[in-house]
């Protein structure tokens, strides 16, 4: 199977846009939302839950107010300012500690020193994953909890399962929209995949940000193409885009222009190809054609070998 990673520099550059038409427009493939921080491909595609998994990562104290003694040792070790002297009362003080689990880190000092062993330490839900029927097939998602961490590791149980989906049913290739930026999500989103397609926008933000991600991309070996969003807003930056490209041997396989029936689209809660047949979606159209050809020479994404390559830490 071919795995197809969308991604870009920064937030808002529409890759989400054109994934959701490629889900449209692909035959056998399976949707995959890597960016877990801000996932909302669902809001086009109107997913039907399926299954439904709790996301565990981390620990958090918690102190067991009828073990605690009150002797302040976790409060005066904790680095994080989590631990307050409010907690409940039992027969032997008339106060406890208490944790306040949005500031714990989870380090796990406080559990290490106390004699009393009055603290838990468990791990935690940080969100849900889903499996879910669409239009377009079969799609992995997920919810992270508010202000909750490990997002590198929830989009790796995405894409393997995607990954088990895509085998059960004999689909040819997995379709993520993964997360922008150059962090820990996409990083995971895009080890071992077969390629990746770049949605940079013509402004100097954009420009400076796909240098990042490119060369990201570059490190971790996986082939990448650009394709320019809105690319008639700025003939030269966008011209600047495509020598870049070049010169980091990234094949430039396109353009959209900017057209209003991508709003209009998004507010309907349909892809751009399914609501119109406009400037923009001619364009993501041969945009798909030429993935296609690109998709067919790259190499088979690695299943299940999602491992961090060397030289990243």
């Amino acid at each position: 199977m071919k795995e197809l990673v969308v991604i870009s520099g920064k937030g808002g550059t529409g890759k989400t846009s054109v994934v959701a038409s490629f889900a449209s427009l692909a035959k056998n493939a399976v949707i995959t939302d890597c960016d877990v921080d801000a996932a909302d491909l669902h809001l086009v595609l109107q997913p039907r839950i399926l299954r439904r998994e709790d996301f565990m990562a981390g620990s958090k104290a918690r102190i067991k107010p009828g073990h605690c003694t009150a002797c302040g040792k976790c409060e005066e070790l904790c680095r994080f300012d989590a631990i307050y002297f409010d907690g409940p009362g039992n027969g032997n003080v008339p106060k406890t500690f208490r944790v306040d689990t949005i500031a714990c880190e989870g380090c796990g000092v406080c559990f290490d020193f106390c004699a009393e062993q009055a603290i838990a330490f468990e791990p935690v839900v940080c969100g849900q994953w889903f499996v879910s029927e669409t239009r377009c097939g079969p799609m992995v998602h997920a919810r992270l909890g508010i202000a909750a961490e490990n997002s590198g590791k929830l989009v790796t149980q995405l894409r393997r399962t995607a990954q088990e989906i895509a085998a059960q049913q004999k689909r040819d290739l997995i379709l993520c929209d993964g997360s922008p930026g150059i962090g820990c999500p996409v990083i995971a989103s895009l080890t071992g995949a077969s390629l990746a397609l770049f949605v940079v926008e013509p402004t100097a933000s954009g420009q400076h940000d796909f240098l990042r991600v490119a060369q990201l991309t570059t490190q971790l070996g996986v082939p990448g193409m650009m394709a320019i969003n809105k690319a008639d807003l700025n003939d030269e930056v966008t011209r600047n885009l495509e020598e870049l490209a070049s010169q980091m041997g990234i094949a430039v396989i396109g353009r959209i222009p900017y057209d209003r029936a991508v709003t209009q689209a998004q507010i309907a809660r349909k892809t751009v190809v399914e609501a119109s047949d406009g400037p923009a979606a001619r364009a993501i159209c041969s945009l798909w054609s030429q993935t296609e050809d690109h998709l067919r020479r790259s190499k088979p994404a690695a299943v299940g070998g999602l491992a961090q390559p060397a030289g990243l830490e």
